[in-house]
């Protein structure tokens, strides 16, 4: 899987790799990008937790199922630790608040809140012990992606005409995008401490995360808000996408991308999510696009394009010093 890392791609071979790369790549754009969407119609009829639990413990089960059909090894218990605790913060923590958040606010805006996370993490690996200082390039980044975010909820309604953006949606939908942060970086420096197989240790952290999921649907009562009787047609067809296409299939090909393509390369997702949220809302759920939310999408991606060409620049600097 690792073979298209190399300078290979001049060759028939290399040639092939790199087509398989931009299929890969345009998989999880288009799929990553339209479950904010696919959440939206899931929720309608759905209680939020209880269908994230769902999507994410029949996904987790059939990585973790194959896998261990593959030959790899149980994991520890310290594994089971490391990937439990990353898969509660960014499943639980930010998944589960992304689908709490859309029963009121529009699937499009969820997702350029929710992609200002790179910003979230410059902020987090700053304050936290032994983190990463911020560049001056980075702290304008922050800077602008957040202002892009004021714009975007417009909390006093002093710019602009567009529809208003439910503040405790808003809030929620910082706050998982803040977990996701956390999760991410816990994750990144706890990464020895997991599987090897990209694959496995994301079901392990879809099982626990799903069962988080599962204990907050409980405690917050969705089990007698449920009426299987009323579901729709729509909300089971974006569960099953969800759970198949957002769950199984993007994170394979998410998966294989981080061994075959420069990371770089793999980090625009973080941009193209974003922009094809906005296009499938307003195309498939009628969702406004008016001068806010334009001018919101250009600072915000504009921002973690920024963040990401800094924190790549200095990841080059460094290997170049040595």
């Amino acid at each position: 899987m690792g073979d298209g890392k190399g300078g290979g791609i001049h060759h028939k071979p290399g040639g092939a790799v790199k087509a398989k790369i931009w299929l890969a790549l345009l998989a999880i754009y288009i799929i990553w990008g339209s479950t904010y969407l696919a959440i939206r119609f899931a929720v309608e009829t759905i209680p939020p937790f209880l269908m994230a639990s769902t999507r994410m413990l029949v996904a987790g089960l059939i990585l973790y199922a194959w896998m261990r059909i593959a030959g790899i090894p149980r994991p520890t218990s310290d594994q089971w630790k490391a990937a439990g605790v990353t898969g509660l913060f960014l499943l639980l923590g930010g998944n589960g608040l992304v689908s709490w958040a859309e029963q009121r606010v529009a699937s499009s805006v969820a997702a350029l809140i929710i992609g200002s996370m790179p910003l979230w993490i410059v902020l987090v690996d700053a304050v936290r012990p032994g983190g990463i200082r911020p560049s001056a390039v980075m702290v304008i980044g922050v800077l602008v992606g957040f202002l892009g975010v004021v714009i975007l909820i417009n909390p006093f309604k002093t710019m602009g005409a567009g529809e208003k953006v439910d503040l405790i949606g808003a809030i929620a939908l910082l706050m998982a995008a803040l977990f996701w942060s956390i999760g991410s970086i816990y994750g990144r420096e706890n990464y020895n401490r997991m599987p090897r197989q990209p694959l496995l240790t994301s079901g392990m952290q879809m099982l626990v995360g799903g069962a988080g999921l599962l204990a907050m649907g409980t405690i917050t009562g969705e089990w007698g808000r449920l009426d299987l009787a009323s579901i729709s047609s729509r909300s089971i067809i974006a569960l099953v996408y969800l759970t198949i296409f957002g769950s199984i299939i993007a994170f394979a090909c998410y998966s294989w991308l981080l061994g075959a393509a420069p990371t770089p390369l793999v980090a625009t997702y973080a941009y193209v999510n974003p922009l094809v949220a906005v296009m499938l809302g307003s195309l498939l759920a009628q969702e406004p696009i008016n001068a806010n939310i334009l001018i919101s999408t250009a600072l915000i991606v504009g921002a973690v394009v920024l963040i990401n060409m800094a924190r790549w620049t200095n990841v080059l600097g460094r290997r170049k010093a040595f």
